[in-house]
């Protein structure tokens, strides 16, 4: 049953009633974030096995009673790539909901493309080819046009068959259990939390610098994500990332030398000076040190022994008739190598697969073979 968009309290409170005592729901969001740091929700779809409904979150004062449903630990939230959606989620309780069987990692242990999207799926499973007309709507914009709108309801409407079919096929190969580890993995708070502490990483530019200007770019990094939160603006409005660069290589003591970087304009000099110059001194005050370990190109046994490993890896994937890159992404083969035990390739089922073999060809031995 199709229900109309809600947008008052009345309906809302009718539709989560029917929704109760799901064993699963369907779910998507539309939101938008080119003018803020946290993104604004516009729209959340929901489908049951009987219903289908778009919930206006920009006429509704309040969604505290879909929250409920979306946050029950007894509902199985059916999402397509879900980490989007669970960072939006997250802005608004502190944490994603659980649990969560995204169907594009679903799809990835059955066999499809491990980047699948969500329209080639459908058509994939259902042979019903959805429009690509409204990929990037305006979904603040009021009224929402009924295309747009139909748009929106397929985005959970065929999403229900997805999820019937995936979850039939993981169980028939025995891999259900895969899903629920990979899918525990993408509602893990921590992946959602934005530390001003670690805001440095986003910026890899970085590296380049010299150890007392990557002090510099740290503490820089931490204020621009500190002033981005507070003042719910993109980062890049509080300061571009070349502008940070520039500064961290620059290291103004004044006012003065703060106009000669580009990408600061005026205004900007004026609103956040006394924050990026106690921000600059913060970071001459630190020890010089490296936080990105210099690239070094691995030896000739090392990188025979990853050429070893990988071709071992494609070998299983094609037998598992999986991607190899999600049997062991280059990053989770490369912490392996070098003996950090905090990889994906040693635990849980790509353990059992793949790792603990790998693991027992070197002995147990912790290596040093960095690949780049």
């Amino acid at each position: 049953m199709l229900e109309p968009l809600i947008q008052d309290t009345a309906s809302l409170t009718r539709l989560c009633e029917r929704l109760r005592g799901q064993s699963w729901i369907a779910l998507d969001t539309e939101f938008m974030r080119s003018r803020t740091y946290y993104a604004r929700l516009c729209l959340v779809q929901v489908a049951s096995p009987d219903v289908v409904a778009c919930v206006d979150t920009l006429a509704l004062s309040a969604i505290e009673p879909l929250l409920e449903v979306m946050y029950s630990p007894c509902v199985l939230k059916i999402i397509h790539s879900a980490r989007q959606d669970l960072e939006v989620l997250t802005d608004i309780r502190g944490s994603p909901p659980t649990p969560v069987f995204d169907t594009q990692i679903a799809a990835s242990l059955c066999g499809f493309d491990d980047q699948i999207g969500y329209g080639t799926l459908v058509e994939s499973i259902t042979g019903h080819k959805l429009p690509k007309l409204h990929t990037r709507a305006d979904w603040e914009a009021r009224p929402l046009p009924p295309e747009q709108l139909r748009y929106a309801e397929d985005d959970v409407r065929f999403l229900r068959d997805v999820y019937r079919f995936l979850a039939q096929k993981l169980e028939e190969l025995g891999r259900t259990s895969w899903l629920v580890e990979d899918c525990a993995a993408i509602t893990d708070p921590a992946l959602y939390r934005n530390d001003p502490r670690l805001a440095y990483r986003r910026l890899r530019q970085g590296q380049n610098l010299v150890p007392a200007a990557q002090m510099v770019l740290r503490e820089l990094a931490a204020w621009r994500e500190r002033a981005a939160q507070q003042n719910n603006l993109p980062r890049g409005w509080v300061a571009p990332d070349a502008t940070l660069l520039e500064i961290a290589q620059a290291v103004p003591q004044s006012i003065e030398m703060l106009y000669h970087i580009s990408g600061l304009s005026s205004g900007g000099v004026r609103k956040w000076r006394e924050e990026i110059l106690q921000a600059v001194r913060h970071g001459l005050a630190r020890v010089p040190e490296r936080l990105w370990e210099e690239p070094r190109r691995p030896d000739r046994d090392q990188q025979a022994r990853y050429e070893r490993w990988h071709a071992r890896i494609r070998t299983v994937a094609t037998q598992l008739k999986i991607s190899p890159t999600v049997l062991a992404p280059r990053r989770e083969l490369l912490k392996l190598m070098s003996g950090d035990m905090s990889s994906g390739l040693a635990r849980g089922w790509r353990r059992e697969c793949v790792g603990a073999e790998l693991l027992r060809r070197c002995g147990g031995q912790k290596g040093s073979a960095v690949v780049t």
